[in-house]
């Protein structure tokens, strides 16, 4: 993407060109994640020096369904070679899904400085630059959770009260995920079963603004003009305080971070348990078709 186009961003430091990553393999400061769905990526080659980040059994909680605390965290850090004041670049494969998702848990930590790679590792792949199949040993980092951003996560009971300001004109739901999904007439993902819901559709009242019209067949995000069209046409407005929620988060993390640092929307919270807390849960309203 060009530099004019990228000075357009609010926060254009936080998206960083393969060009860029390239030239910063052997900074020491500069740390490299790649977080991918398919787990078996990273071994069939990735950037070079890059650490693999397992979202799946590094970030969550196998006791209970939530994330990993905080010394647990320090911990999963210091092990990837990672210290306070490194700067962390995140990458993956499906347009940067898992590695935004990981961004978005290092800035609930409270993590100072860290990108996403723009393109991914789809763009890096196409480009021909350099992989390489070995993990390399990293010096131990130095880490501690400086605190956690609860305003960046959403529960269900934040929605439920959420809801009350989608209602009066003050907040907006966007539910990221296909418009077959948000009708419900596709109530489960054949590749995903796991993630399955009882009921099909959507929060009322959301916008349905599927994540992929974020970004170019790259896999690299648009340019902040196109990508204010696509909210505000929705009637997803800066001046609204924003949930983002999917299937479980992933694709949402993608759309928080557009709204949150390209838009620079000043309020936007990402709901993890998503559609599938959701779509299970005894008492909550659920609506059907097209319309929000």
């Amino acid at each position: 993407m060009a530099d004019m186009e990228r000075d357009t961003y609010a926060d254009p430091e936080v998206l960083v060109s393969t060009e860029w990553v390239a030239e910063h393999l052997n900074d020491p400061k500069v740390k490299v994640l790649e977080v991918d769905e398919d787990v078996l990526l990273y071994e069939q080659g990735h950037v070079p020096g890059a650490q693999k980040l397992d979202w799946h059994t590094e970030l969550q909680r196998q006791d209970v369904r939530d994330f990993i605390g905080e010394r647990e965290f320090a911990e999963l850090m210091e092990r990837k070679g990672i210290s306070n004041d490194d700067t962390v670049v995140l990458y993956g494969d499906k347009s940067n899904w898992w590695a935004a998702y990981a961004f978005w848990f290092l800035k609930y930590n409270g993590h100072a400085d860290a990108r996403l790679m723009n393109g991914g590792r789809q763009k890096w792949v196409e480009e021909g630059r350099e992989l390489e199949t070995e993990a390399r040993p990293v010096e131990r980092g130095s880490y501690r959770v400086p605190y956690r951003d609860a305003s960046i996560r959403a529960f269900a009971h934040d929605v439920m009260k959420h809801l009350l300001e989608v209602n009066a004109g003050r907040g907006a739901l966007v539910d990221v995920r296909s418009p077959e999904e948000f009708s419900g007439e596709k109530l489960h993902m054949p590749e995903y079963p796991q993630e399955g819901a009882l009921r099909g559709g959507h929060i009322p009242g959301a916008a349905n603004i599927p994540w992929a019209r974020a970004v170019n067949p790259d896999g690299t995000f648009k340019s902040a003009s196109e990508l204010a069209e696509l909210y505000r046409d929705a009637g997803v407005l800066p001046e609204h305080d924003v949930v983002a929620y999917c299937r479980i988060a992933e694709r949402s993390s993608h759309s928080w971070f557009v709204l949150k640092y390209l838009l620079g929307y000043p309020r936007v919270r990402n709901y993890d348990g998503s559609w599938t807390e959701w779509g299970n849960m005894v008492g909550v309203p659920v609506k059907q078709g097209a319309e929000p």
